[in-house]
Parts: structure tokens; sequence; C-alpha cells
């Protein structure tokens, strides 16, 4: 395996940088979705007893973790987009001609992608305050951003992975479409898991958003399904595996610099 090259990383980094920068459009854009759902969906149910969720709760702040996990998610698999969009646009193709390894480039459209994703996060995180969530101190937050960056390594892994075997940006939608919506409604993003019956519980366990969203509530309102550390640890594996796997076909992928 070639060695790292981490000027590259940070360039293709400054890259999605400037580019969220100058689409301001398309960040607004993409917060729209989340921004709903914790406005209507948690005001609107916000005095109601849901049962699974603690008395001393209110809804608003059981779902914030489940708004940042699906913020993570949708923009992490999405990801996976881009990276078609510069296959057609031919600039993955002037990127893979360059004397970068391929596990560079990949690491790059991680960590950038990442940091789009966590920014958002943040943005969410802050809307919530005017309706009533009560931001966490110092120390929860970092553990929220070191939930959020597993997290979105996870799925942008997985979205890179995908799209490393598509050559076209028309099918990958429909295939995401498929893989976003179990991930997200078995996640116990807007419920709480037990709650659930046993064969969809059981299916919430081999999903990794589950974790996440699991993690980032602990961290949040010490409310949780799983202790923090199990949360950690399974959501860390998940990442593991799905970055090794993703690695594995984008330095495999003959047709990716096509």
């Amino acid at each position: 395996m070639k060695s790292i090259k981490f000027k590259a990383i940070f360039i293709l980094w400054l890259r999605e940088m400037r580019r969220l920068w100058r689409f301001k459009s398309e960040l607004i854009g993409s917060l729209m979705m989340p921004a709903m759902f914790l406005v209507f969906l948690g005001l609107g149910l916000n005095d109601a007893a849901v049962p699974g969720i603690p008395k001393n709760v209110s809804y608003i702040d059981f779902i914030m973790a489940g708004v940042i996990g699906m913020t993570l998610l949708f923009n992490s698999m999405f990801g996976g987009m881009d990276l078609l969009w510069e296959k057609e646009m031919g600039f993955l193709k002037e990127v893979m001609v360059s004397p970068v390894p391929r596990l560079s480039i990949f690491i790059g459209k991680v960590v950038a992608s990442s940091t789009t994703s966590i920014i958002e996060s943040i943005m969410i995180l802050l809307l919530g305050i005017p309706l009533g969530f009560k931001f966490p101190g110092f120390g929860r937050f970092m553990l929220v951003l070191f939930f959020m960056m597993i997290t979105s390594f996870t799925f942008l892994g997985l979205g890179l992975a995908i799209s490393s075997r598509m050559k076209d940006t028309q099918g990958y939608p429909v295939v995401m479409n498929f893989v976003i919506f179990p991930l997200f409604f078995l996640s116990g993003a807007f419920y709480p898991i037990e709650a659930l019956p046993k064969v969809l519980k059981l299916l919430c366990y081999f999903d990794p958003l589950t974790y996440g969203v699991d993690g980032l509530r602990s961290a949040l309102i010490n409310v949780s399904s799983f202790p923090l550390l199990f949360s950690f640890a399974v959501l860390s594996l998940f990442c593991l595996a799905i970055i090794f796997i993703g690695v594995y076909l984008f330095e495999t992928g003959s047709d990716i610099g096509n």
C-alpha cells in the first residue's frame, strides 16, 4: 500500500470548504429537511407522552440526536454522488492520473465531506436552542463531535464504496433510497427501539446508525438504550469495516478515473 499524502488530503479538503463557502445555497437547502423535522415534529409532539421516553425528557430533546443522525446519514451517503459528478465532469480523472495514491484521494474525500456534514449538524444543534433544547456543556459537546465524526465516516465510506462501482449518476439516488431509509427508520431516531416489535428490534442491532444516534443521545441528554462505551465500540467496528471495504473498492475500481 502506498504511503498517505497528507498534502493531497488537505488540498481536497480545502477544495470542498471553498465550494461550501461559494455555494451557500447548497448548505441551506440540505438543512431544510432536518430543520422541518425538528420544528414541526419536535414542537408538534413536544407535550405528547411517547411510550419509552422518560417523563422528564421532552420529545424535542429526544429527537435532537435523531435529527443530527439523519443529517449525517443523508449528507454522508450522498457524498458518493459528488464522486460520480466529479467522474462525469472529468475532475476525478485528472486527480487519478496524478502521482497521488488512491488511498489519499479516498481519505481526502471522506475528511472533506465529513467536515461539511459536521458543520451542518452543528447548525441543526444550534437551531434547537430557540426551540427549547438545552445546549450541552463543553465536555459533552466534544463527545457529540466525536460521535458525529465516526458516524459521518461510516456512511461516507459506504456511499463512496457504492459509487465506486457505479458509472453514472442516474442510478445512485435509486440505490441510496433502498439503503438510506431502512437505516434511518431502524435507528430509533424518532422513537425508542424498545417500543418496536421483536423482529424490527432485532434488525436495529445490525444498523450502524442505531449506535450513532444512541451515542449522540447519551452525550446530549444522558438517555440511551445501550451503554455509551458499547455504542462507541460497535459503531467504531462498523466504521472500520466499512472504511476498509470502501478503500478496497475505491482502489480496485478500474473505471473510477475513466
